[in-house]
């Protein structure tokens, strides 16, 4: 049985290797508070969510897929639910059988039988959530997985399967033949079903043929060693086919519960976003150019530690392979850059998206290089530290990906750091990558309007005449200031308030 709930083709593996940035990608773009709210102190979700986050989809396609399941997941959250609880009562009830149990054939049957008796009552529920609700479910994957369930769980093999079960607990005892070999010890054992009868009981009572038997004393320890011996011969053969046969329908559970862990996640979070009035979209996945477009765009990070909706923002970069964004200090820059990051990691996952409309071309893979805080323990200056996080990003980064920059070059004096981000987001232009640059150099702003101006959007965080930010982006021509005087009479002048004059930071 193939479940086939996240791929058209394949199983989700929830040992994936992570990409090698995915520790900087969840420190930058603040993902452990999407990841806690998706599980929801479950450690198995956690790990799952995180997978799929940070292991995103090649294409359009394999996205469109996983939305769809995703939707009819929203529509039908009890059922889904539903069934994720039948897996993991599946997997929980198996776990509680076999760790008392030896390895020995008797054990091992024993095992078997009590643990296909458990997952016989788990399939009926299953196949009687298929008849129920499976017509239901619209999405290819859903419809493929009921459609599975109801072809291969019919009533005849769940029949089949209460009959073995019946018959393996040996209710008449066990029936076996044997040859008889070297030095008198049996071999070639062969587990025997019993015959059945056709004749009236009359019959078989007058007919019955004359049997042998002998009994072992109850102190009798070397008999009942060999009398256990020539069972453990008998059904050794029967006993390692039913383990095959519990493990198959293990594995089956298993995915089951990997792949509907994914989904149980994304409902998780839609519904802490639905309570802070917070919009979700399904975005739309473009193969070619480059197509980038939202509205409504927000952190879904922030919406969820504040506990409160937040501002959200609109853009229109289709077509530019470099976006800028400069500003006041604290105007919600960096904010904004997270926002974008979250839709495209939240896309590449077959998730929805934390907008109202959100449309982007799939990226080869997304990096991020943001300032870090001063670290007592670094051996090395900061600037350092920058550029060799850089040269691993740029070790792996590739035609078609993604990089978000944050303040990047900001340990070092402008001017340097102005010539060392030009010629880096020159090089990485060059190479088919997409750039989104938040910065509060005015001079590489500027360098890079000059350059690009034509392939490249500016943006810049609002500012009104009284100093107070909007924490709204709109498109703007980068300034030669950062209005840090508004922050110096916030934190000095508190009361007054700032005069909107733009301060030159230029060199």
């Amino acid at each position: 049985m193939k479940v086939r709930l996240m791929f058209r083709d394949g199983d989700f593996n929830p040992e994936a290797t992570l990409p090698p940035n995915a520790e900087d990608l969840t420190r930058d773009l603040a993902l452990d508070t999407l990841l806690k709210v998706m599980a929801r102190g479950d450690a198995f979700l956690l790990g799952v969510a995180r997978r799929a986050l940070l292991v995103g989809l090649d294409g359009p396609e394999e996205i469109a897929y996983r939305q769809r399941a995703l939707n009819d997941s929203i529509e039908h959250p009890e059922v889904v639910r539903g069934i994720y609880g039948l897996s993991v009562e599946a997997i929980e009830g198996r776990r509680k059988i076999w760790p008392w149990l030896s390895e020995s054939p008797e054990s091992v049957l024993r095992g078997s039988v009590e643990t296909l008796d458990l997952f016989f009552g788990i399939l009926k529920r299953l196949r009687r959530v298929a008849d129920e609700h499976g017509g239901s479910f619209r999405s290819e994957a859903f419809a493929r997985f009921f459609g599975m369930i109801e072809t291969e769980l019919d009533d005849a093999y769940l029949l089949r399967i209460q009959e073995h079960l019946q018959e393996l607990k040996f209710p008449d005892g066990q029936r076996m033949s044997a040859k008889l070999g070297k030095g008198f010890k049996g071999e070639d054992y062969v587990l025997r079903r019993f015959p059945v009868e056709k004749q009236n009981w009359t019959r078989r009572v007058l007919r019955r043929k004359p049997k042998y038997s002998f009994e072992v004393a109850p102190q009798d320890e070397g008999g009942h060693r060999a009398l256990s011996e020539v069972s453990d011969n008998g059904i050794s053969a029967v006993a390692k086919a039913l383990r095959e046969s519990t493990d198959r329908i293990l594995s089956f559970f298993t995915v089951l519960r990997t792949e509907l862990g994914f989904y149980v996640g994304c409902l998780n979070l839609r519904e802490a976003l639905a309570q802070l009035g917070e919009p979700i979209c399904f975005p739309t996945a473009s193969a070619e150019g480059l197509v980038l477009s939202s509205r409504g765009l927000y952190d879904a990070c922030l919406a969820l530690t504040l506990n409160k909706g937040v501002v959200s923002n609109d853009l229109r970069a289709d077509g530019k392979g470099l976006v800028v964004i400069t500003g006041a200090n604290q105007g919600g820059k960096s904010t904004f850059l997270r926002s974008l990051g979250l839709a495209y990691a939240m896309t590449h996952a077959g998730m929805f998206a934390p907008a109202e409309q959100f449309s982007v071309t799939v990226s080869a893979g997304l990096f991020s290089h943001y300032k870090r805080e001063e670290d007592p323990s670094m051996r090395s200056g900061k600037l350092d530290e920058e550029l060799g996080r850089l040269s691993a990003i740029v070790d792996h980064i590739r035609r078609g990906c993604v990089l978000l920059s944050n303040e990047s070059f900001a340990s070092t004096n402008e001017r340097e750091g102005s010539e060392i981000g030009g010629e880096v987001i020159g090089a990485l232009l060059e190479e088919g990558v997409r750039v989104f640059v938040v910065t509060h150099l005015s001079e590489l702003a500027l360098r890079l309007r000059d350059l690009y101006a034509s392939d490249a959007l500016f943006l810049r965080a609002e500012r009104q005449a009284d100093g107070q930010r909007t924490f709204r982006i709109l498109e703007g021509e980068p300034l030669s200031t950062s209005y840090g005087r508004d922050l110096y009479t916030q934190v000095f002048e508190e009361g007054k308030t700032a005069e909107a004059l733009p301060i030159d930071v230029s060199p």
